[in-house]
């Protein structure tokens, strides 16, 4: 008994509450790879059924991009206003709606326009899922459980194409409709878990909801814990949205944004230039899918290893390593673009692996950056800025392949690592053994 009002809940043990929690909120990242994938799978198909044009197959494959640019920030916004347990459950009845009504479009721009604000549902959830976590994870477990929430996108990526490929083959000439309609099952799969989740204590605290936020820690931790655990008090001056733009929190929002997005377009760059390498393989067919798939198998296996070491390395420094030796092997690809074979894909597997740190950090850092009365509009918003690497990448790599050619392209992705380094040897900090509401002050 005494032990737990000494104990601060940051210290507390993992429970079975914290690893249901880390699974509900893997929601966001699954989708976002379930939705961004299926459509690549369904396309050929999509395309003559709707005798779509090369800009209508863009629109619809950009527009859940635009969808989370727009989502994201609006979402974090009142994810702070409202709370972090409504929009849990609502963004995923969203996505469940969304998802069947793309069963029944007729034109390019009613499939473009569902699909959009399927981006506005999954940029929603970003923040608010990740906050929730955030805030009931013991620091031991926090970097490495929101870390592991990276690789749920590739999980939610390769059952697109898994499910995408089986619904083609026996789906008839409506498959594409079946394949895109599919995405409801995991929304509402995780709609199902999630019901009876608990609004977080901290955010009832900042809200001055003491007796609230009391009731909840008792839930989740047992009856001798109480708000007198909670090492975050409520604040005497809570921080504004407006935070965001000035002050040390808007130098934290230019770190994360850029860190983020220098470590997206790369990657694009690196997907683009993927086909290169199975063409010079030799893999054709169905052995280009597997080679797909292998190489997506590259990238899980690098962020596995940053979960492993985000806690014993730290933060900061995994980041700078994860741009120094990713950006090594991108450099050296554009010194050898047309390569031995073998020398190719172990370059390329060298990024995959490298980069893993800072695909992981991408929802580590936001999270423990920001105080909790703010931390759901920090998430948003760098989650928003995000998605304009995102378009950069999605739209630019396939140009810059085309008219300056593979090896000056990779030397511009490379100058693109060589900026995310120095903006961290600069601007980041470490918070590995701190307590969220010390990571978030800007005292540190």
């Amino acid at each position: 008994m005494s032990q737990g009002y000494k104990m601060s809940l940051e210290d507390a043990p993992l429970n079975g509450f914290h690893k249901r929690l880390t699974l509900y909120s893997s929601a966001a990242p699954f989708l976002d790879g379930y939705v961004l994938s299926i459509i690549g799978v369904v396309m050929l198909q999509l395309t003559e059924a709707l005798k779509l044009t090369a800009l209508q197959q863009g629109l619809i494959a950009a527009s859940p991009l635009i969808g989370m640019f727009l989502g994201g920030f609006v979402g974090g916004l009142f994810t702070d206003k409202l709370g972090r347990k409504v929009l849990y459950l609502l963004v995923l009845v969203a996505l469940g709606l969304f998802s069947a009504t793309q069963f029944w479009v007729k034109s390019a721009w009613e499939l473009a326009f569902l699909r959009l604000l399927l981006g506005v549902a999954i940029g929603a959830d970003h923040p608010l899922a990740t906050s929730l976590l955030a805030e009931f994870l013991p620091k031991r477990q926090r970097g490495s459980l929101l870390a592991s929430l990276v690789m749920m996108w590739f999980v939610g990526a390769g059952a697109a194409y898994v499910i995408g490929e089986i619904v083609l083959r026996v789906g008839g000439a409506d498959a594409w409709r079946w394949a895109l309609a599919s995405a409801v099952v995991p929304a509402v799969l995780f709609l199902v878990m999630r019901a009876g989740t608990p609004e977080s204590p901290r955010w009832l605290l900042s809200k001055g909801r003491a007796a609230e936020a009391d009731h909840v820690i008792k839930r989740v931790y047992g009856e001798h814990y109480s708000i007198q655990n909670l090492p975050e008090k409520q604040p005497e001056k809570t921080a504004s949205v407006w935070s965001l733009f000035h002050s040390a929190y808007g130098k934290r929002i230019l770190f994360v944004s850029v860190f983020w997005t220098c470590s997206i377009v790369p990657q694009f760059a690196v997907y683009a230039f993927a086909p290169t390498i199975l063409r010079t393989m030799g893999l054709t067919g169905s052995w280009a899918s597997y080679g797909a798939v292998a190489i997506t198998l590259m990238f899980v296996f690098g962020c596995l290893l940053a979960v492993k070491l985000v806690n014993s390395l730290g933060r900061r420094k995994l980041l700078i390593h994860s741009f120094l030796w990713s950006g090594l092997a991108l450099l050296l690809l554009g010194v050898f673009p047309e390569g031995p074979a073998l020398l190719t894909l172990l370059l390329f597997g060298a990024y995959a692996l490298f980069i893993g740190g800072a695909q992981v950090l991408q929802y580590v850092y936001p999270n423990e950056l920001f105080p909790t009365e703010i931390r759901g509009s920090a998430v948003g918003l760098v989650t928003s800025l995000s998605r304009i690497g995102a378009a950069v990448g999605t739209y630019l790599v396939p140009m810059s392949l085309t008219s300056i050619g593979i090896a000056n392209t990779m030397y511009v992705a490379f100058a693109i690592s060589v900026l995310g380094l120095w903006v961290t040897l600069a601007m980041a900090p470490e918070t590995r053994s701190m307590d969220l509401h010390h990571a978030g002050s800007l005292s540190h």
